[in-house]
């Protein structure tokens, strides 16, 4: 029995959540109508997952999510409109810990229920067998429970200014494909990167379309290179990082010996997106395999196993997060069980395994 505690200020949302899992056997439901009231139910229920709003009265979602990692580390789910606000918001709470999150549907929500039912059984599930890693903001924890102050801020401070790059030809490509707990990831590994590094990098994060170019401009303040979300054919070129957009696909083309990123409307071959297996396969029929870099980071799933397993064979490079630090160990997983993997590292390792692959400036 999974037990799910549902935190929103709604009586609707929390009504229609319910409903959603009562029509499972599997889960036993409470709700809160509050921040403040989930937390006491938190330590009574002692649910398996939260979901978790974040606009409510009195405590709001961040206060709430903030509270239950210092008190009772527990898998949260967003439950997140799809606005370029709420992206920012739900960026925030997956820095504060949060697992994953699931993107209400536009319109009327009670006629639209079906549209995430699905998408909110499979990551409450998954949550809940994955839990919450010993690790996860462990420093402020111990600080909590011993009264000491907690720092302003545990995430990196925003790059002032990025160095100058001069912009060549494309001698190689680093590929990544990341899904739950992606952003954080992103973090630890672009943000590691000095100015100078010398490979385009091309990553597939599984988000919807209206969150793409928050995490692409809040990477981009973190990171020494540049980081820019992909909205229309674009040159791709050494020092630059480019995330594909939300709904749909990015793939490479050649237009007069020039290397470019563009996205494309998705297919039923591949069914998450944007899609890591499709932009591998898009890369190898561009760039020698032998100057491809593949990794494959935290995630739901098995997107980009079968594609970078085949990179693997071709004389490409690939590394696997290792599931020390996976939140979810499903796409990466999947890689090293295929025997794809030439490295599986944990994820304070990938940046420092790039700089001493691939070439500086």
């Amino acid at each position: 029995m999974i037990k799910v505690l549902i935190i929103d200020d709604s009586a609707l949302v929390r009504k229609l959540l319910a409903g959603m899992l009562s029509d499972a056997s599997e889960f036993q439901v409470e709700t809160a109508r509050n921040g403040a009231e989930g937390l006491e139910r938190l330590h009574a229920f002692r649910p398996n997952v939260v979901t978790l709003d974040v606009h409510m009265p009195q405590m709001n979602g961040f206060m709430c999510l903030d509270r239950i990692m210092l008190e009772r580390p527990t898998p949260v789910v967003m439950v997140s409109s799809v606005t370029s606000q709420s992206a920012d918001e739900t960026l925030q709470a997956l820095r504060l810990g949060a697992f994953d999150f699931v993107a209400k549907p536009s319109g009327t929500l009670s006629l639209r229920v079906d549209q995430m039912k699905d998408d909110l059984l499979d990551k409450i599930r998954t949550a809940a067998v994955s839990g919450i890693k010993p690790t996860l903001r462990l420093q402020e924890r111990i600080r909590h429970r011993i009264g000491q102050t907690l720092p302003t801020s545990p995430y990196p401070a925003p790059i002032a200014s990025k160095k100058p790059i001069v912009k060549t030809g494309v001698n190689g490509l680093v590929l990544i494909g990341v899904s739950t707990g992606g952003p954080p990831a992103l973090e630890a590994v672009v943000g590691a990167l000095p100015a100078s590094f010398s490979w385009p990098i091309l990553i597939a994060q599984h988000m919807p379309e209206s969150f793409t170019g928050a995490l692409a401009k809040r990477l981009n303040s973190l990171s020494a290179i540049e980081i820019v979300e992909v909205t229309r054919p674009t040159e791709v070129v050494p020092g630059v990082a480019y995330i594909a957009r939300g709904g749909a696909d990015m793939i490479l083309s050649r237009r007069g010996g020039v290397v470019f990123a563009m996205n494309v409307p998705s297919q039923v071959d591949y069914p998450w997106h944007p899609s890591a297996d499709r932009l591998v396969r898009s890369a190898m029929e561009q760039i020698p395999p032998s100057d491809l870099i593949g990794i494959l980071m935290t995630g739901m799933g098995n997107d980009g196993a079968s594609a970078m397993k085949l990179l693997h064979e071709r004389g490409g490079t690939t590394i696997a997060e290792a599931e020390e630090t996976a939140v979810v160990w499903g796409m990466p997983g999947e890689l090293v069980k295929g025997g794809g993997a030439d490295w599986i590292l944990p994820l304070p390792e990938i940046a420092r395994q790039l700089m001493k692959v691939v070439p500086c400036l």
